[in-house]
């Protein structure tokens, strides 16, 4: 990581001015040096924005490089912190901590999406987008700062105020994984059902059918098929629930 640190960009001088630049700042705990890849941590695809070499950017790249970084953080704290636990635990921990539904809420607590800039045209935007933006913000950091200031704001701002190792240990992060767990162990069939898919491009939204043994069990709609799923997922195990904890 240290190349990182070595490398010097031009500073930004966005027409965002100081005002971004402060939003940051009292985001991420200490002063961005170069605010420009917190621009660019916020930058929609649907700008179609290209930097002076012509290539795209937008938050997504930013965040694929923060969900790595997050991941191995959380990885470091949890081999430290629970020593006597072995790999699978430590692996189920940490989706834990990094699930989408925890990282969304991260992202709507710091208020991320007020920065976003895009497209007038895009209307909607996906639930995930707030875990997408902590991410890409991550991404940022290490860019902009290294590796040591990203572990310092992960600390800061995920695990001393939100990690619980005995309340996580009873944390249910994905519905749909649960089910699929209880459908095979009762041996009963599980799939989804795609009906409809509305709007298009960035304001597509798709609906879908959640099927046990061809009983439609529940249906839910969203930004994305992960996301419609998942939301079916959470409806079906509700109207289970006295079965699936019965067994």
């Amino acid at each position: 990581m240290r190349l990182f640190d070595k490398i010097k960009f031009k500073k930004s001088r966005s027409t965002r001015g100081g005002i971004f630049f402060d939003a940051i700042q009292k985001i991420i705990g200490f002063k961005p040096q170069d605010i420009t890849f917190y621009e660019r941590a916020f930058t929609h695809r649907s700008l179609s924005k290209v930097d002076g070499k012509g290539d795209p950017y937008n938050y997504e790249r930013l965040e694929f490089l923060g969900d790595s970084v997050l991941g191995t953080i959380v990885a470091h704290y949890l081999f430290n912190e629970v020593p006597a636990e072995n790999e699978g635990y430590l692996t189920k921990m940490r989706s834990k901590i990094v699930s989408r539904k925890h990282l969304n809420e991260l992202g709507k607590e710091l208020g991320l999406i007020d920065h976003i800039i895009k497209n007038d045209s895009v209307t909607q935007l996906s639930q995930n987008v707030h875990g997408n933006l902590f991410e890409a913000l991550v991404g940022a950091i290490l860019l902009d700062k290294g590796y040591s200031y990203c572990e310092r704001f992960v600390y800061y701002r995920v695990i001393e105020p939100h990690v619980d190792i005995k309340r996580l240990e009873g944390k249910i992060t994905s519905y749909k994984s649960l089910l699929i767990e209880w459908c095979q162990k009762n041996k009963k069939t599980f799939h989804f059902e795609f009906k409809e898919v509305q709007g298009n491009g960035n304001n597509k939204s798709f609906r879908v059918i959640l099927l046990i043994d061809d009983n439609v069990v529940s249906k839910a709609s969203g930004v994305s098929k992960k996301e419609a799923e998942e939301k079916a997922a959470t409806r079906g195990y509700y109207a289970l629930q006295n079965t699936i904890e019965s067994n």
